[in-house]
């Protein structure tokens, strides 16, 4: 079994809260990670709603169905019976009351949506729970390595040199994605993904929204996928499914909360320039991205480059948002972008106001050219500015300027 970064984060979440909640996509590893936890490092009962009875007995009576079992105790899929969490806050609330260190580490929760985007149920958990997601397998997770690749960034920690390959590119983007499918054929993992859509958005939607048109929903993800990378542009998307902006928008939001797709936004601070403030969009899972635009990653490589540039911007960005995921310093991911078209793929700020510049460029070199919008990122923010890379798929390491480097992919799992 592949071990899974965010292991420690649950562990150490329920030392301090009497709940934690680790959500992501359906199918990242959430109900396999928790019982495993359960085995060894923290011993619970289990229940999961996916089950018809559990979930019956739930939504009947949800106090009755709770304080009949014992805690500690896992709850599988509670999105599915929103009703549980105010119970969830009385008995937080009463175990605080009698003991406050023995309350902590009772209730373990998975979900595949996003609950903290409903204020009604998020409000309701407030200082009573840590909220982790769980996202597909990383290439960090892949390849066994032991990370440290976000604290080289805010430590500007990089030294010239070469780096093995373990893996092609190809081989890690293919292998970093949702468990079941690492190793299954293209065939094989095309049809997952019809399946995997089709429960999502005909079943799980249901469950958090009431949808009106829900047949617009696979045909806004392919729209979505399709401008993966680029600035959201509400009215051009709704345009593109034949709906108005607040419908579309709507609907976009409701696809995050789902985990399919998510956004980065832009980031700016009190200074001169104009920044464009929009945020981009990306698909949560780059195997899923070519399944929604029907691309064989291997083939586009080789074919068409400025496609397959997309795919690698889209592989980056949730390879950061993953490590990001089980990462405790606090740091946000960004884009970066001016008003004259100077701009920067990612920008990591770490809570201190220290932060650190990612350019993609998906060729085997890279030239001066390639960190115009580095430097223009490094000299707004002076000395809060930690370094700037182009991470690119050479192998060696090269500085370039002042805290500016050119750095092989590899860097971000090996």
């Amino acid at each position: 079994m592949i071990k899974r970064k965010l292991a420690k984060n649950i562990l150490s979440g329920l030392q301090v809260f009497p709940i934690v909640y680790v959500n992501g996509p359906r199918q990242a590893g959430k109900s396999t990670l928790v019982r495993k936890l359960a085995l060894k490092e923290w011993p619970a009962d289990y229940v999961t709603f996916d089950e018809a009875s559990m979930l019956g007995a739930a939504e009947a009576n949800p106090e009755n169905f709770l304080r009949t079992f014992r805690t500690p105790i896992i709850l599988d899929e509670v999105q599915m019976v929103p009703s549980l969490f105010r119970v969830l806050k009385v008995m937080a609330d009463e175990a605080r009351l009698e003991s406050k260190r023995k309350a902590n580490g009772r209730y373990l929760l998975t979900g595949s949506a996003n609950i903290m985007a409903l204020p009604a149920l998020s409000d309701a958990l407030v200082g009573r729970m840590r909220v982790l997601t769980l996202y597909p397998l990383s290439a960090l997770e892949i390849s066994g390595g032991k990370g440290g690749f976000l604290t080289q960034l805010m430590d500007n920690n990089f030294q010239p040199g070469a780096l093995k390959k373990k893996f092609s590119l190809i081989e890690i983007i293919q292998q970093a994605t949702f468990p079941e499918i690492t190793e299954q054929s293209q065939e094989q993992r095309r049809q997952w993904f019809e399946s995997y859509i089709t429960t999502i958005l005909q079943r799980d939607v249901r469950q958090i929204a009431d949808i009106a048109k829900l047949g617009i929903l696979p045909n806004l993800l392919r729209v979505l996928a399709a401008r993966a990378g680029g600035l959201i542009n509400e009215a051009d998307i709704a345009r593109s499914i034949s709906q108005n902006a607040v419908t579309s928008k709507n609907y976009r939001i409701l696809l995050q909360m789902l985990f399919l797709t998510f956004e980065v936004k832009p980031w700016f601070r009190n200074i001169g320039k104009r920044l464009v403030k929009a945020p981009k969009g990306y698909v949560i899972d780059t195997a899923l991205l070519c399944h929604l635009q029907q691309i064989d990653i291997a083939n586009a490589e080789k074919s068409d480059p400025h496609i397959f540039g997309h795919l690698f911007e889209n592989f980056v960005a949730t390879e950061l948002i993953k490590q990001l995921a089980a990462d405790d310093s606090g740091a946000e991911l960004h884009h970066f972008r001016t008003s004259d078209g100077k701009e920067v793929d990612f920008v990591l700020e770490h809570p201190n106001g220290k932060l650190a510049g990612i350019e993609i460029k998906g060729r085997d070199a890279v030239s001066e050219r390639d960190f115009k919008g580095l430097k223009v990122l490094r000299d707004q923010v002076g000395d809060d500015f930690s370094c700037g890379i182009v991470l690119y798929r050479g192998n060696k390491v090269i500085p370039f300027d002042d805290r500016l480097w050119a750095v092989p992919v590899e860097a971000m799992w090996s």
